[in-house]
């Protein structure tokens, strides 16, 4: 059975509807999918609609795009099984969703004044049945006018990069202000989901699991694409000692990647999403009393 646990669709920052992702999961035999969207639950309904005649049993899921303020990090909580449109989610993640697409506006406006020859009406149109611009859309608008020919290469970083104590931003970068990871945490719970702590290799999370195992944390994404097999060691031994589900999954963007993962390339064995339903089911008896 192959399990994926972490994909995206064009309510956030993958190119592909939901209907195209479902397709190509339905093609790489995928028999059971999370759609983890990131900071909404926008098309979950659809999803599990389609996955119904498709015979795709869909995981109703989010990516809360947080940050880790003790530790001055970013840390991506996924949220398996939870209920789409819950108002805690909501209530979170809709002022989020602003603050990124409103600074897409103003990196787009600060690459037209540098003399990039993009409008804000094309990449709109790019992301028009998401829930706003991401940085990805700009790319694709400046690959669609000739400037680069991938979404993360040179250009990327030259206009993008967020600095660090070597090297300044980027010419377009504009900060965002992330989610606390531990309200995340408690508001996935609120909505009767599984928190799970995304990539934590990426990110360099592995320190703050005891923290946020305390604050509900129940699981740990093991199999992902840009993890070796150092943070898949490492995240298995954090999974053991803290007791909390091991996860895996694709994080299928379509065209906006950097890796060659499609839906079902990274997947759990039964065993494992067999702990996770256990999780789900303490979480939502815990809610109930």
């Amino acid at each position: 059975m192959i399990i994926d646990l972490h994909c995206h669709t064009n309510c956030s920052d993958n190119s592909y509807s939901i209907e195209d992702v479902l397709k190509i999961a339905h093609k790489q035999h995928v028999e059971k999918l999370a759609i983890t969207d990131h900071d909404t639950t926008l098309g979950l309904e659809q999803a599990l609609a389609l996955g119904e005649k498709m015979g795709i049993d869909i995981i109703p899921g989010i990516e809360i795009s947080a940050y880790d303020y003790k530790r001055n990090r970013r840390a991506h909580i996924l949220g398996l099984f939870v209920t789409p449109g819950h108002p805690a989610l909501e209530a979170l993640c809709r002022p989020m969703r602003e603050e990124r697409h409103n600074a897409s506006r103003l990196m787009t406006r600060k690459l037209i004044q540098a003399g990039y020859h993009i409008s804000w009406e094309q990449v709109s149109r790019l992301a028009e049945n998401g829930t706003g611009v991401y940085k990805q859309h700009i790319m694709h608008a400046l690959i669609l006018n000739g400037y680069a020919d991938s979404i993360y290469g040179p250009l990327y970083k030259k206009l993008f990069f967020r600095g660090d104590r070597q090297t300044l931003p980027g010419l377009a970068f504009i900060p965002v202000h992330y989610l606390d990871a531990i309200d995340a945490i408690h508001a996935i719970r609120r909505a009767g989901g599984v928190p799970i702590l995304a990539h934590p290799g990426q990110f360099d999370n592995f320190s703050a699991v005891p923290e946020f195992v305390e604050a509900g944390l129940e699981g740990i994404e093991v199999f992902h694409p840009l993890h070796d097999a150092a943070d898949e060691k490492k995240a298995i031994q954090l999974a053991e000692q803290f007791h909390i589900s091991q996860t895996g999954g694709s994080d299928f963007h379509g065209y906006y990647t950097d890796t060659d993962s499609v839906p079902g390339s990274r997947s759990i064995d039964r065993d494992r999403f067999a702990l996770l339903e256990e999780k789900r089911e303490q979480i939502g008896k815990s809610s109930r009393s």
